[in-house]
């Protein structure tokens, strides 16, 4: 189980870069409803992530940079709905 959460957050590191580049194109990683960020747009915004843990079949991502903090669920491979935690 370890090395599956461990995997898992090695694919969400390596995704990074793509999360990051479909947030800056006009289709953006979330939905018009949510009031948060998707993950990509906060990893370019300096977002830096500090912790994975897995939620049923998808996971929660905790994103920081200075006293802000969101959590970020991934809904499918390419899109996260994230919030504000503080």
């Amino acid at each position: 189980m370890r090395s599956i959460a461990l995997t898992m957050f090695g694919l969400v590191l390596a995704a990074a870069p793509a999360l990051a580049q479909q947030a800056a194109q006009p289709s953006e990683a979330m939905s018009s409803s949510d009031a948060g960020s998707g993950m990509g747009k906060l990893l370019t915004q300096g977002y830096e992530i500090r912790a994975a843990v897995p939620n049923g079949t998808r996971y929660i991502v905790f994103l920081q940079k200075d006293q802000s903090a969101y959590a970020c669920e991934f809904v499918s491979l390419t899109k996260s709905r994230c919030g504000s935690i503080n």
